[in-house]
C-alpha cells in the first residue's frame, strides 16, 4: 500500500516511547510488555501525559490538511440538527413528562405538567446550568419519589461513571428558587430505587479501585451519608449489580447478573427496614428476568431454553421454579428478549432471522388468550419499546428507525392494533429519505455459516460495480446486537459515494443466543473471521471498491478491529477504533483491573492455561508484528473507566515499533473525557467529524 503522508508533514516525527521490559510468567510461558509503565491509575505522571500530550500534538499537525474538511463535516452535521426540540410527554402517575433543548444548548432540560399539552410545564432541571462549570458532565438517573415531592439527581463530572446523587424539594413549585435538601450520597452508581413511604430510599455504592457496585445502603432522607445501613454486600465480583422496582411498584430487587447467571433479592417497597430475600434460588447457569403484576411474577427464564421462555407464577410460589407455568414455550430459531406487562395485555420483544417483532398478548376481558404482532416493513430496522410508565395504559409507545427512516414514535392501540404516528426525528436540510436505499443480505462465512449484514447506500451514486467507498462497522461481543438504525451523521458519508455496512458477526445475539455463544471464549476467533469474510464477500460482490474498504469499531469492536488489523490488515485502506479493548491477556490477569472479575465468562480466565492460550491467539497488543498496516485512528478517554486509556497507548506505541509501512497511524486522548467520549450533544460531532475526514482524506492520496 503507498504511503499515505501528506508531503508537507512528512518531516514531523512520531512521538516514539521508552521501552522498560516488563516480564510476565504464567502457565510457563513470558510475555515481556516493553510499555507496561505507561499505566498510572492515578492519571497524574507526568512523564505520561507528556506522551499523551505529544501523540495529540502529532495527530493534530498530521491532521492539519484536513482542518477544513472536519470543520466541513462538524457544520453538516451540526446543520442536520434541530436545534430546539422536545420529547413527547409521557405519562407517569400524576404528571406528564418531557424534556427541551434549545438553541446551541448542549444537555436536554427536564420538565413536567399536568397534561399532555405542557401548558403548565414546570422546569425540573436545568441541566446546562448544571453542567456549565464542568469540562465533563453526565446526568445519570433522575426519580421522583412516589408522591411527586422529591427528584433525585446523579451526577458525573469527572467521566469515571462515579455518580454523586443530590436531592430536590418539588413541592414548592410556585417561587423561582430552587430548593435543595442537604442529603448528598457519594461515589455511587446513580440509581435510586424509592420505597413507597418517600423517605427511605435505595442506591448502589461503588468500589472506587475496581469501580464495581458491590454494596448496596438504605438512607433516610434527612440523615448523613454516613449513618447508611449497608443491606447487602456482594463478594463474588463476577456480578454487576443494580436495583429494580416491580411493575406494580410493590417490591425492590437488587439484581445481580453474571455474563451467564441471575441472582435476584426482593424486599416489599412497604417495608423498607426489612430484610432482601432470594427471590427464587440461586443456580449456576440460569438467566432470567422477573416482574411482578398483581398476584402473579412472570420470568423469562433460560432454564431448558437456550432462547429463552416465558413463564409464570404466583407471588407465593416464586422460590420453586417447579411451580413455574409455562406461557410461552422455546424455539430453537426465535429468542424471547423480554416482556412488558399491562393489565390487561402483554408485550413479548422476539427476534427471529435477526429481525424484531412485537407479540401482542390479550390476557383479561373477552379478548383473552388472543395474540396478534406489530409489524414494520423495511427490510432491516430497529424497534424497541420505548417508555411506558403506566400498566393500565391500553396503548404501548414503540420506538422505530431504520438505515433510511429517521427515529419515529408510534403509539399503538393495544386492542386492536392500530398505530399513530407521535413523532419523527427531523433530518434538516436536502434530506429526502427516498434517495437513500437499505438492504439486508447473508454473506456465508469461511466455516458455512450464514452472516447477516445490513447495509446502506445513496441510490444515485451506488452502482454495484467494485468503485464505491465502503465503510464496515462492527462489534460483536456481550450478546450486544447492533441494530440497523438511522444515523443523520452517516449520511455525510453516503451522500459522498460511500456504502455503510454493519456486519452482525458472532458474539452479538442477532440470531439467537447460539450466535453469541459461537462468538465468545474459545470460540472468539468466530467474531473475527465473520468480519473478514463479510469484506472480502462485499468487495467480491461489488458493493465496494477492493481499495477504498474502511472499518470501525469501538470497545469490544475495537478489540476486534485490533484483532482484523493483524489478521488481515491488507483489506483496509482505513482503520478507526476507539476506546479499543486490546490488551486482553494482561487485563485480564488484572483482577485491580476495572470489570476484569465480570468478565471471565465473556473472554475466559487466562488463569486457565486453555483460556490463557485462546485470549493469547488473538490479543491485539500481543499478535503485532512487523508486517505492513493500514491507515489507523485511534481514539480514547484518559478517564475511561471501562478501558483504561493505558491499552491503546501501549499498542500505539508497539505499532510504531514493529509496522513496516509509513502509513498514517494516529492516536488521540480526550483529557477529559471517557468511555463514552464527549458530553453534549455538539461537543461529540467532532469526534465523528474527525474520522469521517480521515477516512474521505484517504480517498485522495
Amino acid at each position: 500500500m503507498p504511503s499515505s503522508l501528506p508531503t508537507s508533514v512528512k518531516k514531523i516525527a512520531a512521538p516514539i516511547a521508552k521501552k522498560i521490559p516488563h516480564a510476565m510468567e504464567i502457565h510457563g510461558h513470558q510475555r515481556v510488555d516493553n510499555y507496561y509503565w505507561m499505566r498510572d491509575d492515578e492519571r497524574r505522571d507526568p512523564v505520561i501525559l507528556a506522551h499523551l500530550n505529544a501523540e495529540n500534538k502529532y495527530a493534530d499537525a498530521m491532521l492539519a490538511e484536513q482542518k477544513p474538511l472536519q470543520e466541513l463535516l462538524f457544520n453538516e452535521l451540526k446543520a442536520r440538527i434541530v436545534k430546539d426540540d422536545n420529547t413527547v410527554p409521557a405519562k407517569d402517575g400524576n404528571y406528564w413528562y418531557h424534556s427541551e433543548i434549545n438553541g446551541d444548548q448542549e444537555f436536554s432540560n427536564y420538565y413536567r405538567s399536568s397534561s399532555f399539552s405542557s401548558a403548565d410545564k414546570t422546569l425540573l432541571l436545568d441541566v446546562n446550568e448544571r453542567a456549565k462549570d464542568h469540562e465533563f458532565y453526565d446526568l445519570g438517573d433522575l426519580s421522583i419519589s412516589p408522591n411527586d415531592q422529591l427528584m433525585s439527581i446523579a451526577e458525573d463530572t469527572d467521566s469515571r461513571r462515579i455518580y454523586t446523587i443530590i436531592f430536590k424539594d418539588l413541592s414548592n413549585t410556585t417561587t423561582a428558587k430552587e430548593t435543595y435538601l442537604t442529603d448528598i450520597l457519594l461515589e455511587t452508581e446513580g440509581q435510586v430505587v424509592w420505597a413507597n413511604d418517600n423517605q427511605t430510599l435505595f442506591y448502589v455504592k461503588k468500589d472506587l479501585e475496581t469501580l464495581l457496585g458491590t454494596q448496596v445502603y438504605r438512607h433516610k432522607l434527612g440523615t448523613p451519608q454516613a449513618d447508611d445501613v449497608l443491606v447487602y454486600e456482594e463478594h463474588d465480583h463476577s456480578f454487576y449489580m443494580s436495583l429494580a422496582k416491580s411493575r406494580d411498584e410493590s417490591q425492590i430487587y437488587i439484581c445481580l447478573d453474571a455474563t451467564e447467571s441471575t441472582h435476584c433479592l426482593v424486599l416489599s417497597a412497604d417495608q423498607p427496614n426489612g430484610d432482601f430475600v432470594e427471590l427464587c434460588p440461586y443456580r449456576e447457569h440460569h438467566e432470567y428476568n422477573a416482574d411482578k403484576m398483581g398476584e402473579h411474577f412472570y420470568i423469562v427464564s433460560n432454564d431448558q431454553a437456550k432462547n429463552f421462555r416465558l413463564m409464570k407464577v404466583p407471588v407465593d410460589q416464586i422460590n420453586d421454579i417447579d411451580n413455574w407455568q409455562e406461557v410461552i414455550p422455546h424455539r430453537a430459531d426465535v429468542l424471547l428478549e423480554g416482556v412488558e406487562l399491562f393489565h390487561n395485555f402483554l408485550v413479548v420483544t422476539e427476534r427471529e432471522q435477526g429481525q424484531i417483532r412485537f407479540i401482542v398478548h390479550c390476557t383479561q376481558g373477552k379478548n383473552a388468550g388472543h395474540q396478534y404482532p406489530l409489524s414494520f416493513t423495511d427490510p432491516c430496522y430497529f424497534a424497541c419499546l420505548e417508555d411506558n410508565p403506566e400498566p393500565d395504559s391500553t396503548t404501548a409507545r414503540i420506538y422505530y428507525s431504520s438505515l433510511t427512516t429517521p427515529g419515529s414514535l408510534f403509539e399503538f392501540d393495544l386492542a386492536t392494533g392500530e398505530r399513530k404516528l407521535l413523532k419523527q426525528q427531523q433530518v434538516l436540510g436536502d434530506f429526502n429519505q427516498a434517495e437513500y436505499q437499505s438492504e439486508r443480505i447473508f454473506i456465508t462465512a469461511r466455516d458455512g455459516v450464514a452472516v447477516p449484514v445490513s447495509i446502506v447506500y445513496r441510490r444515485d451514486t451506488f452502482q454495484k460495480d467494485s468503485t464505491n467507498p465502503l465503510l464496515q462497522y462492527g462489534y460483536g461481543a456481550y450478546g450486544i446486537t447492533i441494530d440497523p438504525s438511522f444515523s443523520s451523521q452517516t449520511l455525510s458519508l453516503l451522500d459522498r459515494g460511500f456504502v455503510y455496512v454493519i456486519a452482525h458477526v458472532r458474539g452479538s445475539e442477532m440470531l439467537g443466543r447460539a450466535w453469541y455463544e459461537s462468538g465468545k471464549k474459545a470460540h472468539k476467533q468466530n467474531t473475527f473471521n465473520d468480519f473478514i469474510d463479510v469484506t472480502k464477500a462485499l468487495v467480491t460482490q461489488g458493493y465496494g471498491a477492493g481499495d477504498k474498504i474502511f472499518a470501525s469499531g469501538g470497545s469490544a469492536g475495537g478489540l476486534l478491529m485490533g484483532a482484523v488489523l493483524n489478521q488481515a490488515p491488507e483489506l483496509y485502506l482505513g482503520i478507526g477504533t476507539h476506546v479499543p479493548f486490546l490488551d486482553v491477556v494482561t487485563t485480564m490477569l488484572d483482577e485491580s483491573i476495572p470489570l476484569t472479575t465480570n468478565e471471565y465468562d465473556e473472554w475466559g480466565n487466562p488463569n486457565d492455561i486453555a483460556a490463557y492460550q485462546d485470549i493469547l491467539a488473538y490479543s491485539p497488543l500481543d499478535n503485532i508484528s512487523a508486517q505492513h498496516y493500514p491507515n489507523i485512528l485511534v481514539t480514547t478517554g484518559l478517564h475511561d473507566s471501562q478501558v483504561q486509556y493505558f491499552e491503546p497507548m501501549k499498542w500505539v506505541a508497539k505499532m510504531r515499533e514493529l509496522k513496516t509501512d509509513d502509513n498514517l497511524l494516529l492516536f488521540k486522548t480526550d483529557m477529559e473525557a471517557g468511555h463514552g467520549g464527549a458530553s453534549g450533544r455538539f461537543k461529540s460531532l467532532q469526534e465523528k467529524a474527525l474520522e469521517m475526514s480521515f477516512f474521505i482524506s484517504l480517498l485522495a492520496k
